[in-house]
């Protein structure tokens, strides 16, 4: 509709030329708006021309009626003109209000288009939404669920946790005493350790002065065997001597027999009224506070031994077992010997294991040992019980309550230990203590102390390894100038 519009209006255009011509054969000016197309035909150039020849007659001509001819022809073009202009400007105003009207109509469209994709887009969204939304819901109870579970694991994890710290608490306490009795054993170990040492050195020292006492006694042994010869040519003088003895011995017989009447007249007179001591403290007890020889006789027994009494130290009341200042007396004798007892009891002297063991276990008794040394000084060790059991258990010692200042610690053996002699071998060691280091002793293996040992004189009293020994005071090469050893109750007061 739009193009028969324009071609009537180029139909007119032409008309009003006056050209006569058809629109067939012109020329096409077409114009491409958007989706619209104008096409414009224009009039033929020669055609416009042919106009003009017609009208070609020479310029030179000049008359009232060829100027006349001009003017009107003039006048028609400038009419034509005016005409073209005046439909150009109609076609003008035609084109801009058709494209407005197209463009508002296009615009409709796109505004149309625009709402309805618009629309679809909003749908789209709005599922979209949905759909997020949905998934968000899902998220977010997923998390309000992994929540819960944390909370609650954290809430175990809590609980997990105070319960290992009490553990831990617990812990601590007992690893501080473990550590406590650790520090305690490992002081204990220490003790031990400086007691082992201690006691290696002192029989590495025993070792050593008992291969110098090896060595001496083999040359002892060789000089005995030179004597012997020497002896056995003097055979014949030893033999009138015994014979002198046993005469002597025969007179002495015939005197004590003489004197025996005697004594046993003196003795029926002393039983009418009979006074008998268990022990020194007894005596004591009866008013004899004098140090000094006592006879003393056990309970139900007729078992009399002569006995010394100190009366002075610490109180009184002590009864000597064994007492040696100067060498005068052998210590190393048979068991037999060291049973019955041996030596004076003013001098030196050992009671008797067999009266002792039957003493301590009448009740309970103290010990008391007193030593001194060749530079004056003396020292005592003290033990606040003291026993020694039947001599089917070897005279075995019990010690308790160790006290003193010879030595912080007791330099006889292990509590327990057996008596041993020279022929009685009850010790805890394959040498054979008695015989190595003299005497009769609680050797236990040797052990820190022997006070029955060999006694050397001043001088000669060092390094000696069977000599009258206390280890933890003077050490164990050191042989003693004096030891007394002497028991009384253990409930003794001293006062009478």
């Amino acid at each position: 509709m739009k193009m028969l519009n324009v071609d009537l209006l180029v139909l007119s255009f032409c008309l009003g030329l006056g050209t006569g011509y058809s629109a067939v054969g012109k020329k096409q000016y077409q114009i491409q708006n958007g989706p619209c197309s104008y096409t414009f035909l224009l009039p033929e150039q020669e055609n416009c021309q042919s106009q003009s020849d017609s009208y070609n007659y020479p310029v030179q001509k000049d008359g009232p009626m060829d100027n006349d001819e001009s003017a009107q022809r003039l006048e028609q073009l400038e009419i034509i003109m005016e005409n073209n202009t005046q439909w150009l400007l109609k076609l003008e105003n035609y084109i801009q209000d058709s494209m407005k009207q197209d463009m508002v109509q296009i615009q409709q469209t796109a505004v149309h288009n625009h709402t309805a994709t618009m629309i679809e887009i909003g749908t789209n969204l709005l599922s979209q939404t949905a759909e997020q939304t949905r998934k968000l819901t899902n998220v977010e109870a997923q998390v309000i669920h992994h929540t819960t579970r944390l909370e609650r694991q954290l809430l175990e994890n809590s609980l997990s946790t105070n319960k290992l710290e009490k553990q831990l608490i617990v812990q601590t306490n007992e690893i501080n005493k473990l550590n406590d009795k650790n520090s305690f054993l490992e002081k204990k170990v220490g003790e031990m350790e400086e007691q082992r040492q201690v006691e290696l050195k002192m029989l590495q020292d025993e070792k050593e002065q008992l291969q110098t006492l090896i060595l001496r006694q083999t040359a002892i042994i060789g000089e005995l065997e030179q004597e012997l010869l020497k002896v056995s040519s003097n055979n014949t003088v030893l033999q009138h001597q015994q014979q002198q003895l046993l005469d002597t011995v025969n007179s002495l017989i015939h005197t004590i027999s003489a004197g025996s009447a005697r004594t046993e007249t003196k003795t029926a007179m002393m039983q009418d009224n009979p006074t008998t001591f268990m022990d020194c403290a007894a005596v004591y007890k009866s008013g004899d506070t004098l140090s000094g020889v006592y006879t003393l006789t056990l309970p139900n027994t007729t078992t009399e031994v002569k006995a010394f009494c100190d009366m002075e130290t610490e109180g009184g009341g002590w009864t000597v077992l064994q007492k040696r200042f100067d060498g005068h007396v052998d210590f190393h004798r048979t068991w037999q010997e060291y049973k019955k007892g041996f030596g004076e009891p003013s001098a030196e002297f050992w009671l008797g294991n067999e009266f002792v063991s039957k003493l301590t276990n009448q009740q309970s008794y103290k010990l008391r040992i007193q030593l001194s040394d060749w530079e004056g000084n003396s020292g005592f060790s003290q033990y606040d019980q003291f026993s020694l059991d039947s001599e089917a258990q070897n005279y075995r010692i019990h010690l308790k309550g160790y006290s003193g200042t010879a030595g912080k610690i007791s330099s006889i053996g292990q509590p327990g230990s057996d008596f041993s002699t020279k022929d009685a071998d009850n010790d805890k060691c394959v040498c054979k203590c008695s015989q190595l280091t003299t005497g009769g002793w609680w050797f236990d293996a040797c052990g820190p102390s022997n006070l029955n040992g060999m006694y050397y004189q001043q001088g000669q009293n060092s390094n000696r390894f069977n000599g009258i020994k206390w280890y933890y005071w003077k050490g164990s090469g050191y042989s003693l100038r004096s030891t007394t050893m002497m028991i009384r109750p253990a409930d003794f007061t001293g006062s009478l």
